[in-house]
């Protein structure tokens, strides 16, 4: 009998690049390693109905850019706050189970991944509760502050960062299956990458420090202040600001700055691991994949634009682990930045020597997928 293809479903969410780049590359990467597997990405946010929605992505838009408090008070009731936390995560579950049942049952997946802390919360629910008989993945890309990106009844979380590990294990349960993988980000950074070549590739000048400043996908944080804080250190010929996929930010970037030749002004770009291969130091502001991507070039990263909700425990962990350097205020971003150029970092070649990602999925299907697989006990 000829073996039928494995079908696998990744649940993502457009919110910024931080769920949809894990979806793509993974799905590269099962596409490379299970040729005729059937890999499907899907909008996970959208079957959860519309107040989910509304919440997680309609008013993330609008207090990422205006109302910031509104993002730390939000944050801290409804994650960071235990009794709030459960019932949010009660009400997500029972808004968006009937939705995310539906789309799983309509796919026929032999596993589902999930890139997206909301979807994981609910999918998790209904694994443990009995109602889904197919393996879930958790796409762990974040370094801390994991609720919702990690639960119990996750069949495997897929984890980025091994500094990540212990607070998924706290949330999931001491059984939890926990992998370092790599797959979540683009391929290029499983293999070095010559920072003179890059500069070539990239038509960055030879000599000289290269400052790159970034707001991830969508555009977030004090940009400007970071151009103007990098400029102001002797020996940057470059400063490089990645705007991501906002426009209202590139256009009123490029009126500041575009006629200054120190100033270099990008959207959206798919070359992250040219960049921080030639980048002497990266200035972000919403941690995530980029400061792992930073991580294994050896481009310094100094946290710094933002610091709300969420982004406050990672820097709080960023500095716990020595991952980045945490910056509050304009005063002090262009010492940082004079330290960070210094002496760049060796890099972190770790990162392709572990297993892919695309492998523990795989394995999934292979043994457990098709209805054949039992629920994972609960914590606790």
């Amino acid at each position: 009998m000829t073996p039928v293809p494995p079908s696998i479903l990744i649940l993502t969410a457009s919110i910024g690049e931080g769920h949809d780049l894990p979806a793509r590359t993974l799905a590269a990467q099962l596409q490379r390693e299970a040729p005729d597997a059937a890999v499907t990405i899907e909008d996970g946010l959208a079957p959860l109905g519309r107040v989910v929605t509304a919440v997680s992505e309609d008013a993330s838009r609008i207090v990422f850019f205006r109302g910031q408090w509104v993002w730390d008070v939000g944050y801290w009731a409804f994650a960071g706050l235990g009794p709030a936390r459960r019932a949010t995560q009660a009400l997500i579950a029972r808004l968006g189970s009937p939705g995310l049942l539906r789309l799983v049952r309509e796919r026929r997946p032999d596993v589902v991944v999930s890139t997206f802390p909301q979807t994981t919360e609910v999918l998790a629910h209904l694994r443990r509760s009995g109602s889904l008989d197919v393996p879930v993945v958790a796409a762990v890309t974040d370094v801390a502050a994991l609720h919702y990106w990690a639960a119990p009844g996750v069949d495997v979380h897929l984890v980025t960062f091994p500094e990540s590990v212990p607070e998924v294990r706290r949330i999931a349960g001491p059984d939890a299956d926990i992998r370092c993988v790599h797959g979540l980000t683009v391929a290029e950074f499983a293999t070095p990458r010559d920072p003179a070549s890059a500069r070539e590739a990239l038509g960055l000048p030879a000599e000289g420090k290269v400052v790159l400043v970034s707001g991830g996908g969508w555009g977030v944080g004090d940009l400007d202040g970071a151009v103007h804080a990098a400029l102001a250190v002797d020996g940057v010929t470059q400063v490089v600001c990645l705007c991501g996929r906002n426009e209202e930010l590139r256009t009123r970037l490029l009126t500041r700055h575009g006629g200054t030749p120190r100033v270099r002004v990008e959207g959206f770009t798919d070359r992250m691991a040219d960049w921080l291969a030639a980048g002497d130091v990266l200035v972000h502001s919403t941690g995530g994949l980029t400061v792992l991507e930073a991580q294994i070039r050896g481009c310094p990263v100094i946290s710094y634009g933002w610091g709300r909700g969420h982004i406050r425990v990672h820097n709080a962990a960023f500095e716990r682990h020595r991952l980045a350097e945490v910056v509050t205020s304009r005063k002090a971003l262009p010492e940082a930045i004079r330290r960070a150029v210094a002496t760049r970092l060796p890099p972190d070649l770790t990162y392709g020597s572990q297993a892919s990602a695309a492998s523990v999925v795989l394995g999934l299907a292979d043994g457990r997928g098709n209805g054949r697989a039992t629920p994972p006990r609960a914590a606790g």
